[in-house]
């Protein structure tokens, strides 16, 4: 009898419990859809979680139905490439939402695919919420209408992004950017890489193989010119070990690590990054950096043609003036960046001046708060009302 009883409550609690679905693609929406989850899970504790995203996702109780590495094609070339497989998973996801059946849809960033999703789940009475806005302020602006017919609340982690869409009238909510609070707590555990006798130079050249391939040989080459330095590089953790060996093996002051950039970037001088988020990481760790972008040539083409944005470094845009050197597809060479990693670790009043500029970004992006407690209780209040 009392086993019966126990079986009924656990079905009642589960009919009437929140359900969540979540579609991040990439490893940063994998990191923000995680301490969303936790935060969300404090305020709604019988919640259920069915999420797109990867193993940080999966480690709070979220069902993954895909990992993001399955999802990541950059630029238009690789895109058309790969369409079939992306109208394949689109075509899966449409399904298992359905049978899910969410009180919510919670989009991360990854604008290709979730626009899509959105538009549809609309049509079918779903809420949507979009946690990090596409970046249509940087091309794409017409998106904005897409937006507004699909996403009922749009939460931007980015200062300039809530005045970029006033200006269309419509309302969003700046919730501050999580990487502040995720970055403050690993600081606090004091958690560095020491390497003996050496000082380090990160390299982080992206999650993606074709970009790795593309951009990481050419962030090498600087090795060779600083001998009392231990290049690091981090790995990304969803591709083999094997795939670097060939690309390392020339070096003897070049090493890596894997699952363990926020200890490199505790321990290093000055850091040499892809485009990204990464590169707000780098800045909110005070590391000296210079930025490095290399693509495709045709897609690097069009994207010139369309983007309307000054910079393509998260921090140049916040903080709209240059505070790091971008070097970009032709300037990206092993001569320029030597000069530039010689500036950084010499050149004593760009030290002083980027210390002060990446104060400035830390204030601009902590004036909203805890991004992730904030977003938690702006879905969760929207999801009971």
């Amino acid at each position: 009898m009392e086993a019966n009883i126990f079986k009924i409550t656990l079905r009642i609690i589960e009919l009437y419990s929140m359900k969540y679905y979540i579609i991040a693609g990439e490893a940063s929406g994998d990191l923000h859809g995680s301490n969303l989850i936790k935060e969300m899970q404090q305020l709604d504790a019988s919640a259920s979680f069915r999420c797109w995203g990867g193993d940080l996702m999966q480690s709070t109780g979220a069902t993954l139905v895909k990992h993001y590495k399955d999802l990541a094609f950059m630029g238009f070339v690789e895109v058309l490439l790969n369409i079939r497989t992306i109208f394949k998973n689109l075509a899966f996801c449409k399904k298992d939402i359905e049978a899910f059946n969410p009180d919510v849809l919670i989009l991360i960033d990854y604008p290709g695919f979730n626009l899509r999703i959105a538009k549809w789940a609309k049509q079918q009475g779903l809420k949507v919420v979009y946690y990090i806005s596409p970046q249509i302020w940087a091309w794409k602006e017409n998106r904005i209408h897409d937006i507004k017919k699909s996403v009922d609340k749009m939460l931007v982690i980015l200062p300039f992004e809530k005045d970029f869409y006033n200006k269309w009238n419509y309302p969003v909510y700046y919730v501050g950017h999580p990487l502040v609070e995720v970055i403050e707590q690993f600081k606090n555990s004091g958690e560095k890489l020491t390497i003996e006798n050496k000082k380090i130079i990160a390299l982080l050249p992206g999650s993606r193989k074709q970009e790795i391939l593309v951009k990481l040989p050419i962030m090498l080459s600087a090795a060779r010119h600083f001998p009392d330095y231990q290049f690091i590089v981090a790995k990304a953790p969803g591709l083999p070990s094997a795939f670097y060996d060939e690309l390392l093996q020339p070096y003897k002051n070049v090493g890596a690590v894997v699952n363990q950039t926020y200890a490199l970037l505790s321990s290093a001088s000055a850091a040499v990054v892809t485009s990204g988020t990464a590169t707000l990481e780098t800045a909110l760790f005070a590391v000296p950096e210079v930025i490095c972008y290399k693509g495709n040539a045709i897609s690097y083409q069009i994207a010139k043609k369309l983007i309307k944005i000054k910079y393509i470094c998260l921090v140049n845009l916040i903080m709209n003036k240059e505070v790091v050197k971008e070097l970009i597809q032709g300037d990206l060479t092993e001569e320029n960046l030597v000069t530039e990693l010689n500036k950084l670790l010499f050149d004593k009043d760009k030290q002083v001046q980027l210390q002060k500029d990446y104060n400035d970004l830390k204030q601009l992006l902590s004036a909203g708060g805890n991004a992730s407690a904030n977003a938690a209780n702006i879905i969760c209040q929207f999801v009971k009302n």
